[in-house]
Protein backbone atom coordinates (compact mmCIF):
# COMPACT_ATOMS: atom_id res chain seq x y z
CA UNK A 1 0.00 0.00 0.00
CA UNK A 2 1.39 3.57 -1.03
CA UNK A 3 1.55 5.47 1.68
CA UNK A 4 2.41 9.70 1.71
CA UNK A 5 5.78 10.34 2.10
CA UNK A 6 6.83 12.40 5.24
CA UNK A 7 7.43 15.51 4.19
CA UNK A 8 4.30 15.77 1.85
CA UNK A 9 2.28 14.82 4.46
CA UNK A 10 3.81 17.77 6.23
CA UNK A 11 2.93 20.37 3.52
CA UNK A 12 -0.36 18.39 2.83
CA UNK A 13 -3.67 20.71 3.05
CA UNK A 14 -4.86 18.69 5.61
CA UNK A 15 -1.74 19.16 7.69
CA UNK A 16 -1.31 23.04 7.05
CA UNK A 17 -5.29 23.59 7.82
CA UNK A 18 -4.53 21.24 10.96
CA UNK A 19 -1.70 23.68 11.92
CA UNK A 20 -3.99 26.72 11.39
CA UNK A 21 -6.48 25.11 14.05
CA UNK A 22 -3.55 24.51 16.35
CA UNK A 23 -2.57 28.37 16.13
CA UNK A 24 -6.96 29.27 16.73
CA UNK A 25 -7.14 26.64 20.03
CA UNK A 26 -3.64 28.67 21.25
CA UNK A 27 -5.40 31.74 20.89
CA UNK A 28 -8.11 30.84 22.01
CA UNK A 29 -6.86 29.09 25.17
CA UNK A 30 -5.07 32.11 25.81
CA UNK A 31 -7.53 34.61 25.77
CA UNK A 32 -9.76 32.24 27.67
CA UNK A 33 -7.02 32.10 31.00
CA UNK A 34 -6.96 36.07 30.49
CA UNK A 35 -10.98 36.14 31.13
CA UNK A 36 -11.85 37.93 27.64
CA UNK A 37 -13.23 34.54 26.07
CA UNK A 38 -15.44 32.46 28.11
CA UNK A 39 -13.38 29.13 29.54
CA UNK A 40 -16.40 26.69 28.65
CA UNK A 41 -16.14 28.27 25.31
CA UNK A 42 -12.48 27.59 24.82
CA UNK A 43 -12.84 23.82 26.40
CA UNK A 44 -15.44 23.19 23.53
CA UNK A 45 -13.22 24.68 21.03
CA UNK A 46 -10.53 22.19 21.79
CA UNK A 47 -13.37 19.33 22.36
CA UNK A 48 -15.15 19.23 18.76
CA UNK A 49 -13.30 21.88 16.26
CA UNK A 50 -12.12 19.40 13.30
CA UNK A 51 -10.78 19.96 9.68
CA UNK A 52 -12.57 19.29 6.67
CA UNK A 53 -10.30 19.97 3.69
CA UNK A 54 -12.77 19.81 1.26
CA UNK A 55 -15.27 21.88 3.41
CA UNK A 56 -13.13 24.71 3.56
CA UNK A 57 -11.98 24.26 -0.15
CA UNK A 58 -16.01 24.03 -0.90
CA UNK A 59 -16.47 27.47 0.85
CA UNK A 60 -13.53 29.24 -0.62
CA UNK A 61 -14.28 28.73 -4.16
CA UNK A 62 -17.53 30.93 -2.84
CA UNK A 63 -15.97 33.30 -0.49
CA UNK A 64 -12.52 33.45 -2.44
CA UNK A 65 -10.84 33.86 1.03
CA UNK A 66 -8.29 31.17 2.67
CA UNK A 67 -9.26 31.61 6.23
CA UNK A 68 -12.58 33.04 5.70
CA UNK A 69 -13.30 29.53 4.46
CA UNK A 70 -11.54 28.00 7.18
CA UNK A 71 -13.30 29.93 10.22
CA UNK A 72 -16.77 28.94 8.48
CA UNK A 73 -15.88 25.20 8.07
CA UNK A 74 -14.38 24.93 11.75
CA UNK A 75 -17.31 26.53 12.81
CA UNK A 76 -19.15 24.51 10.84
CA UNK A 77 -18.30 21.18 13.07
CA UNK A 78 -18.20 23.01 16.54
CA UNK A 79 -22.19 23.01 16.01
CA UNK A 80 -22.78 25.57 18.22
CA UNK A 81 -22.62 29.26 16.88
CA UNK A 82 -22.39 30.82 20.35
CA UNK A 83 -19.38 28.96 20.85
CA UNK A 84 -17.55 29.14 17.27
CA UNK A 85 -18.17 33.10 17.38
CA UNK A 86 -15.33 32.98 20.09
CA UNK A 87 -12.95 31.38 16.74
CA UNK A 88 -10.42 33.26 15.56
CA UNK A 89 -11.34 35.97 17.93
CA UNK A 90 -9.11 38.98 18.29
CA UNK A 91 -7.14 37.36 15.18
CA UNK A 92 -5.77 38.31 11.65
CA UNK A 93 -5.34 36.02 8.59
CA UNK A 94 -1.85 36.64 9.01
CA UNK A 95 -1.53 35.64 12.43
CA UNK A 96 -2.51 32.40 11.34
CA UNK A 97 -0.99 31.80 8.64
CA UNK A 98 1.73 33.15 9.11
CA UNK A 99 2.54 31.54 12.84
CA UNK A 100 1.21 27.96 11.62
CA UNK A 101 4.03 28.44 8.65
CA UNK A 102 6.29 28.23 11.45
CA UNK A 103 5.01 25.01 13.14
CA UNK A 104 5.23 23.17 9.15
CA UNK A 105 8.51 24.64 8.82
CA UNK A 106 9.59 23.45 12.05
CA UNK A 107 8.10 20.10 11.74
CA UNK A 108 9.98 19.77 8.20
CA UNK A 109 13.31 21.12 9.36
CA UNK A 110 13.04 18.41 12.43
CA UNK A 111 13.05 15.59 9.29
CA UNK A 112 15.50 17.48 7.36
CA UNK A 113 18.04 17.44 10.41
CA UNK A 114 17.23 13.77 11.10
CA UNK A 115 18.04 12.85 7.65
CA UNK A 116 21.51 15.29 7.66
CA UNK A 117 21.95 12.77 10.68
CA UNK A 118 21.22 9.91 9.23
CA UNK A 119 23.82 11.01 6.58
CA UNK A 120 26.75 11.92 8.97
CA UNK A 121 26.17 8.03 10.35
CA UNK A 122 26.78 6.89 7.33
CA UNK A 123 29.21 8.81 5.61
CA UNK A 124 31.45 8.09 9.19
CA UNK A 125 30.99 4.37 8.65
CA UNK A 126 31.85 4.66 5.19
CA UNK A 127 35.05 6.45 6.24
CA UNK A 128 36.23 3.82 8.50
CA UNK A 129 35.51 1.13 6.03
CA UNK A 130 37.98 2.66 3.10
CA UNK A 131 40.49 4.09 5.72
CA UNK A 132 42.94 2.48 3.79
CA UNK A 133 41.50 1.83 0.31
CA UNK A 134 44.06 4.19 -1.68
CA UNK A 135 42.76 6.16 -4.80
CA UNK A 136 44.76 9.09 -6.69
CA UNK A 137 44.13 12.89 -5.18
CA UNK A 138 43.78 15.44 -7.51
CA UNK A 139 44.98 19.29 -8.05
CA UNK A 140 44.41 21.55 -10.90
CA UNK A 141 41.95 19.02 -12.46
CA UNK A 142 45.19 16.72 -13.24
CA UNK A 143 46.53 13.41 -11.19
CA UNK A 144 48.23 14.35 -7.72
CA UNK A 145 49.81 12.55 -4.69
CA UNK A 146 47.77 9.52 -3.45
CA UNK A 147 44.99 9.73 -1.19
CA UNK A 148 42.51 7.30 0.37
CA UNK A 149 38.92 7.17 -0.27
CA UNK A 150 38.29 7.32 3.66
CA UNK A 151 40.10 10.30 4.06
CA UNK A 152 37.67 11.63 0.96
CA UNK A 153 34.17 10.89 2.98
CA UNK A 154 35.90 11.62 6.49
CA UNK A 155 36.05 15.15 4.85
CA UNK A 156 32.24 14.64 3.65
CA UNK A 157 31.60 13.91 7.08
CA UNK A 158 33.08 16.98 8.29
CA UNK A 159 31.42 19.14 5.83
CA UNK A 160 27.84 17.48 6.65
CA UNK A 161 28.62 18.07 10.29
CA UNK A 162 29.26 21.58 9.85
CA UNK A 163 26.18 21.89 7.53
CA UNK A 164 23.95 20.50 10.27
CA UNK A 165 25.24 22.80 12.40
CA UNK A 166 24.50 25.84 10.66
CA UNK A 167 21.25 24.39 9.13
CA UNK A 168 20.09 23.66 13.09
CA UNK A 169 20.93 27.65 13.72
CA UNK A 170 18.77 28.87 10.51
CA UNK A 171 15.80 26.27 11.64
CA UNK A 172 15.96 27.75 14.55
CA UNK A 173 15.77 31.29 13.66
CA UNK A 174 12.20 30.43 12.00
CA UNK A 175 10.71 28.98 15.07
CA UNK A 176 8.78 32.65 15.86
CA UNK A 177 4.87 33.10 15.89
CA UNK A 178 3.01 36.25 15.38
CA UNK A 179 -0.20 37.26 16.76
CA UNK A 180 -0.28 41.18 16.34
CA UNK A 181 -4.22 41.72 14.68
CA UNK A 182 -5.05 43.49 11.89
CA UNK A 183 -2.47 45.66 10.39
CA UNK A 184 0.17 44.02 12.94
CA UNK A 185 0.04 46.93 15.59
CA UNK A 186 -1.54 44.59 18.29
CA UNK A 187 -4.10 47.26 19.45
CA UNK A 188 -6.28 44.35 20.19
CA UNK A 189 -4.90 41.62 21.82
CA UNK A 190 -1.30 43.59 23.31
CA UNK A 191 2.04 41.71 22.91
CA UNK A 192 1.73 39.71 26.23
CA UNK A 193 -1.23 37.50 24.31
CA UNK A 194 0.83 37.24 21.20
CA UNK A 195 3.72 35.86 23.99
CA UNK A 196 1.49 33.93 25.61
CA UNK A 197 -0.01 32.16 22.56
CA UNK A 198 3.68 31.54 21.14
CA UNK A 199 4.40 30.05 24.30
CA UNK A 200 1.84 27.30 23.98
CA UNK A 201 3.09 26.64 20.88
CA UNK A 202 6.35 26.18 21.50
CA UNK A 203 7.62 29.36 19.31
CA UNK A 204 9.33 32.34 19.68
Amino acid sequence: RYTRPEMGRIWSDENRFGKWLEVELAAAEALAEAGIVPKEAAHVLRDRARVNVGRILELEEQVRHDVIAFTMAVGETVGDPSVARWLHYGLTSNDVVDTAQALLIRDASHRIEEGLARLGEVLERRAWEFKNTPEIGRTHGVHAEPITFGLKLANWYDTNRRNQERFHRAARELEVGKIAGAVGNAAHLGPEMEANVCRRLGLE
